[in-house]
């Protein structure tokens, strides 16, 4: 009896009721009706087959466990989708399904209703959006009475698409406007908070950390996110051009996207110990486990149409709320988007970090540190 309902922790559980949790160990079913889960029920340490909230262990102490890694001395992942026994037994509980393909109009149609079901069970008090103009966040905006975030440098692709969008919904949006301060000021904060110094990730948590700050400054407590979009329904070129594209082994565009979405929960974590740095507490509607269930049933067709569109079934299934130019609107990564990569880039380098170091960047950020 698992609940899409808007639920953060409940003590030494966080996502979900106990109940939904101890149901789904009993009956290994990955997908209980929750937007994600961990923590501990009955002495069980848990964690959903997605990695939607994160869960670390002590390395030194194998007794204690936190959802922040910087309250233990040797923090480590519990992977997704496992549960530690009061025993210590450790096992992979729960895998994704691997369901038949399911094509045509009917498909489309239950992404819609998943969609649908997910956006209508948000508790919209206190929320704020993190909002870049794309497909994924539009779909949030022009379902949830909630103000809309961005942040990037005031010439970003980001800003202008995150504008331009609003406009064409009838919405405004905060501009969370970046210089080179910020992004100096940021990096150690982020880095500090993800456990990670490695130049992606800090420029992908940084406008989210940056976003997530200003909404708690403005009174917000929730932060709406459509992470996930892109590894459930297609969104990565190295999916559509599977399997001639070497960042994937698989030979299927549907393999491929499997094998993305087995990332997620790295990048999950990372996203969400920068946005509860900022101050407030994730939502991702889009990775409910009912849109997840829809998602995993789509064939690749309609994960990458014939003329290449990506994300097809959800873009086509958007179409019931949005616009066809917002439906259909490419959107760079986040990174690029703000464009805090490239003026990253720049600062490393006016450092002296030049590019021929290697990963330069990264360098730039543990000198941050160090400082």
């Amino acid at each position: 009896m698992g609940s899409n309902a808007d639920t953060t922790s409940t003590g030494p559980l966080d996502g979900t009721d106990p109940e939904t949790v101890r149901a789904a160990i009993d009956d290994g079913n990955p997908l209980p009706g929750t937007r994600g889960f961990a923590g501990q029920v009955d002495g069980y340490l848990v964690r959903d087959v997605l990695g939607r909230q994160p869960l670390f262990l002590d390395d030194e102490d194998q007794e204690r466990w936190a959802f922040d890694p910087t309250e233990l001395a040797d923090p480590t992942p519990l992977p997704a989708g496992h549960v530690i026994d009061p025993a210590g037994d450790r096992r992979d509980a729960w895998t994704l399904p691997d369901p038949a393909p399911r094509s045509g109009t009917a498909a489309v149609q239950a992404v819609e209703t998943a969609i649908d079901d997910a956006l209508a069970a948000v508790d919209t008090d206190g929320l704020a959006i993190a909002f870049s103009g794309g497909v994924d966040s539009a779909l949030l905006a022009a379902r949830l009475d909630a103000p809309l975030y961005v942040a990037g440098f005031p010439d970003s692709h980001d800003v202008q698409a995150a504008q331009e969008t609003a406009r064409l919904l009838d919405r405004e949006v905060r501009v969370v406007e970046l210089d080179h301060d910020a992004l100096v000021e940021t990096v150690p904060p982020v880095a500090t908070a993800t456990g990670r110094t490695n130049a992606m990730a800090v420029e992908i948590a940084l406008p989210l950390y940056l976003v997530a700050k200003r909404a708690a400054a403005d009174g917000f407590d929730r932060l709406a996110v459509g992470q996930g979009a892109d590894e459930l329904f297609g969104g990565y070129a190295k999916i559509a051009r599977a399997p001639e594209d070497p960042r994937v082994a698989a030979e299927t565009v549907r393999g491929a996207r499997r094998e993305v979405l087995e990332s997620l929960p790295n990048q999950l974590t990372r996203d969400v110990l920068a946005i509860r740095a900022g101050g407030v507490e994730p939502v991702a509607p889009l990775l409910a486990d009912r849109v997840v269930k829809t998602g995993l049933d789509l064939p690749g067709s309609l994960l990458v149409a014939d003329r290449g569109e990506r994300k097809y079934a959800l873009r086509l299934a958007a179409r019931e709320w949005l616009p066809d130019p917002v439906a259909f609107r490419e959107k760079k990564a986040l990174q690029y988007g703000s464009l805090v990569a490239r003026e990253l880039d720049r600062l490393a380098r006016q450092a002296g970090f030049k590019r021929r170091m290697d990963d330069h960047v990264t360098q730039y950020v543990e000198s941050l540190l160090a400082t």
